[in-house]
Order: C-alpha cells, then sequence, then structure tokens
C-alpha cells in the first residue's frame, strides 16, 4: 500500500510495523448484541495494522474485575468506546470498572482510554465527568495540541491542528490530579490527556475510526446525527473526512510502549 492510499483511508502513515507478538487488551463495555462490538476490534485491528485474532478481549458489562491472569498476559491495554454505557449516569458495572481501572495503575500497565475509555480513566481516578449536550459532538472534528504535548512522545510528532472523529455527549468537565491536557477544541475542551506519574493516555476522540467506520458506527446508532448534528445521515457524511493523524496518536502510544 502506498503513502498516498493509505491516507486516503485513514490507516497509518508511520513505517513501524507493530510485531505480531504484541499482546494488545481491549477493554470493553458493550452488550453482546451490540453491532459495533466486533467492528470497535475490527477497527482497532486496522488502524494498528494488526490481525483482530491478535487483540484479547474484557468486557465489564460483566461486572467482574479484570482477572489478574488476563492482565498479565497483556502488554498494553485500549479501553474502548460505549454504545449503551455512560461514564457520567454510572451503574452496576462502574464500580467494578474503577477496580479494574486501579488494577491497571498499580501494575503500571500502559493503558489508551479511547472517547469512554477517556471518561472513565478521568473519573476513576478523581475527575469529572458530566452529560452536556451543549458540548456533544458527532462526526468530523478539529482539535489543536497544548503547550504540553508539544513535549510528549506520543503528540509531539502530530500536526498542531488536525482533524479526528467524534460521538460523544458525556464530557470531562474536570482532569485528575496528576493529568494534563493534552489536545483541546472550542467546544470540548479536554480532548485529551496523559497522566504524569502513569503511562495512561486517553482520547474524548475515537484515534481508531476511518472515515467508513466512523459512518458505519454512526449508522448503528443514527439518533446521535439527528440530537447532536441535527441534520440527515447522507447531509452528515458530507461533512466528515479521513483523520489518519488521530490514527498515528494510538499507534504511536502502542509502538512506544511494547518492544
Amino acid at each position: 500500500m502506498t503513502y498516498a492510499s493509505a491516507k486516503a483511508q485513514g490507516l497509518s502513515q508511520l513505517n513501524t510495523r507493530i510485531s505480531p507478538s504484541v499482546r494488545i487488551l481491549l477493554i470493553q463495555v458493550r452488550d453482546f448484541d451490540d453491532p459495533i462490538r466486533l467492528q470497535e476490534i475490527n477497527c482497532i485491528g486496522q488502524c494498528l495494522g494488526v490481525p483482530p485474532a491478535q487483540i484479547k478481549v474484557f468486557d465489564l458489562t460483566s461486572c467482574d474485575v479484570l482477572p489478574l491472569a488476563t492482565l498479565n498476559g497483556s502488554d498494553v491495554v485500549i479501553i474502548g468506546g460505549s454504545g449503551n454505557y455512560s461514564v457520567a449516569q454510572g451503574g452496576a458495572w462502574w464500580e467494578p470498572a474503577v477496580h479494574t481501572m486501579q488494577l491497571l495503575r498499580e501494575y503500571d500497565k500502559p493503558t489508551f482510554g479511547s472517547c469512554w475509555g477517556f471518561q472513565a480513566l478521568a473519573r476513576a481516578f478523581g475527575g469529572t465527568v458530566i452529560t452536556d449536550n451543549s458540548r456533544a459532538e458527532v462526526g468530523t472534528v478539529t482539535v489543536s495540541l497544548t503547550e504540553h504535548a508539544k513535549e510528549d512522545p506520543i503528540f509531539k510528532d502530530a500536526p498542531d491542528t488536525f482533524q479526528v472523529q467524534a460521538g460523544h455527549q458525556d464530557v470531562v468537565e474536570r482532569l485528575p490530579a496528576g493529568a494534563i491536557c493534552m489536545a483541546s477544541n472550542d467546544r470540548t475542551y479536554h480532548q485529551a490527556m496523559k497522566f504524569e506519574a502513569s503511562p495512561f493516555y486517553g482520547t474524548q476522540f475515537h484515534p481508531e475510526l476511518t472515515r467508513t467506520a466512523l459512518l458505519e458506527r454512526i449508522a448503528a446508532y443514527p439518533q446521535y446525527v439527528e440530537q447532536i448534528a441535527g441534520m440527515s445521515l447522507d447531509e452528515f457524511a458530507q461533512h466528515c473526512v479521513e483523520t489518519p493523524e488521530a490514527g498515528d496518536l494510538l499507534r504511536r502510544f502502542v509502538q512506544h510502549y511494547t518492544p
């Protein structure tokens, strides 16, 4: 695949491949019949350039804490999005989810939270997450790096301003102690963060999504286009573009924290 074709599909512009020996754990919070449950696995695999079989999955809807054997059998952890579960609203699954994230921190496991995962990491460690439709986003949006990001190994090679795929109503109102804002925009200030004392990162947006994958996901939850964007799905699609720079963030994270 050429650079041009990779960029056209929203895929990696990085030259370094992720080793097939890297053990990736995806933590989900999705019902078994959620149509996006398998799509999320495939999207992360495509973004990282690895087969879906290289991604092990643990789902928090089980209301269980992540088993130590599963944790020890992974090199990096990605905490994904959510179709029907709100960090701000919580539920029976939230307390085990907090214990799981505390376990990740206790074992210093490199962890990247995408959208729901970003919000969950923020709240689990003392931040504030609220539902705020005035700051909700769906579709391709623009974010800008903060000054802190320009010295960070994951963010420093990203453009100062770039486009990303988003879909959220919950927002991180306040970051937890020890977390630093890496990216922002006028609508949702906390768009990305890193923890100073742990190998934890998170983005409010979805770095794993291409334009095609975003539209597939939106088609599964069409109400969000109507509620947030206020337009039809066909009209919405015209405003969505590829966002390869966002995908590079997730790839750099995995490459940075694995052999």
